[in-house]
């Protein structure tokens, strides 16, 4: 199971990887961003930082900072960060542990164990460059839709001009965030 807190870790380091030309970007950003309470992101961004993923710069120009390239930093990277290598259950993490009737003679462990390396895999070939890929993609369709039909909406603007385009592209990777 993703836990809440390897959520937010995610969507805090996707948030930097698209800042990632800003320079440093304060908590309060990050957390206003991603819908993420401000004090628990704070403790996520401490262990990201630990882990080497995130780099916190002081002063008045401080916050955080990616710690490599988005391209260098995969989604199970930042998972195994937050909550520990992925299991879909108990008795893959700590077999002595695990409170099963079957133990050692279970039909499905073979299967757990498929699902496991099944999204490691999906986890360690990710990385946050192809998350922030993926956003500007989905952001580029829905202008692409918009354009096609703004004329007869009356928007008084073409979406498809590059300025314009642009500055919408912006507006929209937010919007779609919260969608």
């Amino acid at each position: 199971m993703v836990t809440q807190k390897s959520q937010y870790a995610l969507r805090a380091l996707f948030e930097l990887a698209r800042r990632i030309d800003s320079g440093p970007t304060r908590i309060e950003d990050i957390a206003k961003a991603q819908g993420i309470p401000q004090r628990f992101l704070e403790v996520v961004l401490n262990e990201m930082k630990h882990a080497g993923l995130v780099e916190a710069r002081r002063g008045p120009r401080g916050g955080y900072l990616l710690g490599r390239s988005p391209r260098d930093i995969t989604v199970g990277q930042i998972m195994e960060s937050a909550q520990g290598r992925f299991t879909p259950v108990e008795c893959l993490s700590d077999p002595s542990s695990a409170d099963c009737l079957f133990k050692g003679e279970c039909a499905f462990l073979s299967l757990w164990e498929e699902v496991r390396d099944a999204v490691a895999q999906v986890y360690e070939s990710t990385t946050l460059q192809d998350l922030v890929e993926r956003e500007d993609s989905r952001a580029e369709h829905v202008l692409d839709v918009v354009a096609e039909h703004a004329g007869g909406l009356g928007l008084g603007v073409d979406p498809a001009s590059p300025p314009e385009r642009a500055n919408a592209l912006d507006n929209m990777t937010g919007v779609c965030q919260g969608l």
